[in-house]
This record gives C-alpha cells, structure tokens and sequence, in this order.
C-alpha cells in the first residue's frame, strides 16, 4: 500500500486536478460561506510554498510535519518564517499570525522515506504569536470515541484552488487499522495538513490530518493518522520548549525605613 503511495506523489504533477464543478465540493468565497470554517487557513512559508491548517486554540494550528520541517535543514522552520492566514479568501484573511514555535515528534524524519510510520507521526503543532479571538475563528475540537458511520469532510487549500477554502462536504473512510486511517476525500498538493472531519451529533470536529495521498484499484485516495495519542505528545514538546520570558533589570528605590539600604539591581522574570 505504502508503495503505492510513493509512485503517485511522484507522478502526481502530471494528474489534473478534480473539476470543481462537482455538486460534492463547493469553493468558500464570501463571509457567507466562510460562517463556522473560519478556522481554516493557510500556512504559507515564506513565498516558497504553503500547506493547511486548522486552529484548535486560539493560538495553536494543527497541521502535518512535513509542512513544519525544512527539508534542507531537517529543523523546524525559524519564527516568523510561516504564517498562518486564517479564513483566506482571494487574498484577504480574516485575521494573520507569524508562528513563532513548532513541535514535531523527534522521531519524525523530514526527509524519510514515506512509510506507514512516517505518516503516523506525520503531525505538527503551531504556535501563533498572539490569539486569535473567538469573534472572528471557533477552533475546532478533536473528536474523542468511536465513530459513527463513515462520512468525512475535509475544507482546504490546494493547488488550482489556493486562493480561497474548498469544502469537500462529503467524502468516506475506506479503512482505519494499525494507526492509519484511508479516504476518498479529493486531496492534493496544497491539502496536506488539512482536518480530516467527522460529525459529532451537528459539530464537525478532527479525526484525522492529511498525510499524503495514493491510489488504489485505479483511484486517488488520502492518508492520516489517529490522532489523540500524537497530539497530546506534541502538547507536552509545547509545554517544554515554549519560550521563557526574558529577565528584566529593575531599579529599586531607596526606602525610607529604619532597614533602608541603598538601591539596588535585581533580576526578575515580572514586567
């Protein structure tokens, strides 16, 4: 299977991408058709490339590894060099963010081999500088238990489709086993990142990322993971290495008390 999907990336710059026109996939243009998908966007590296993520905080973006990791450093992008652009639509964003750290499992391998287990560990968490309120993007929510049914949808960017969100609104689960989770959902360059959804009673919310795509029996298909157990790593590499504020030089004045002594210099974590 994993074979598979290694000759169709390769080949995959000569395969036209899906018409559009399709009744199933409709392209979110206004605030309108924008309303509950707000917290998807683009993340654009510099002017090289970009992929899609989903916010599930305010200031947190769930995307894939290989869209975190510079191949020619095998080290997550520097801060500032990515930029989240939420609700993007024909080049206006709802809102924009400089993310300023990244976490990747240390066993993923930017420039591994594809594999069944470089796509289970092919997830990454973004810091933004700062929040993104509630009042322009909902983050989305992991979705916890097992699932009901097979319907997915999946809203992302992509190439001949990268200046505005394309819902897919609905797609199926093929299969889910060993970690690894396989769709119909139409994906391609420009998708990987993107939410995989499922309903929970009338919310959508995350089962899966988009890893990378293959064919199988003569038709395209996509890869992801489980998420929960990744996600949860990836939260604590957050806590761990998250930026610690710089100490401060303070002045202290001279009291004017019986054990007064003259001013002093401390440092301090405070403001």
């Amino acid at each position: 299977m994993m074979r598979a999907i290694a000759l169709f990336v390769l080949c995959a710059s000569l395969v036209a991408t899906a018409a559009q026109a399709q009744s199933n996939k409709r392209t979110l243009t206004d605030r309108d058709d924008l309303y509950g998908w707000e917290a998807i966007g683009r993340l654009d590296v510099g002017t090289r490339s970009f992929c899609t993520g989903t916010l599930i905080a305010q200031d947190m973006v769930l995307t894939a590894a290989h869209c975190a990791l510079d191949k020619r450093t095998r080290q997550a992008y520097e801060p500032g060099e990515v930029t989240f652009r939420a609700g993007l639509s024909n080049g206006v964003a709802l809102a924009e963010r400089k993310v300023v750290q990244i976490a990747t499992l240390p066993s993923y391998g930017a420039n591994d081999p594809l594999s069944s287990q470089g796509v289970r560990e092919d997830v990454a968490l973004m810091r933004l500088d700062e929040p993104i309120p509630y009042s322009i993007a909902d983050p989305f929510v992991l979705y916890q238990g097992p699932v009901i049914g097979s319907e997915l949808s999946i809203a992302s960017y992509g190439r001949g489709r990268s200046e505005a969100i394309t819902r897919e609104k609905s797609c199926r689960i093929l299969d889910r086993q060993d970690g690894l989770i396989t769709f119909d959902c139409d994906v391609t360059f420009g998708s990987s990142g993107s939410a995989v959804l499922t309903k929970n009673g009338s919310r959508w919310q995350i089962l899966s990322v988009v890893s990378a795509i293959g064919e199988s029996g003569g038709r395209k298909i996509g890869f992801g993971m489980e998420l929960s157990p990744v996600v949860s790593e990836l939260k604590a590499i957050m806590r761990r290495d998250a930026p610690q504020p710089k100490a401060t030089i303070r002045r202290l004045q001279v009291g004017s008390g019986k054990s007064g002594s003259g001013a002093k210099f401390i440092s301090s974590g405070g403001g």
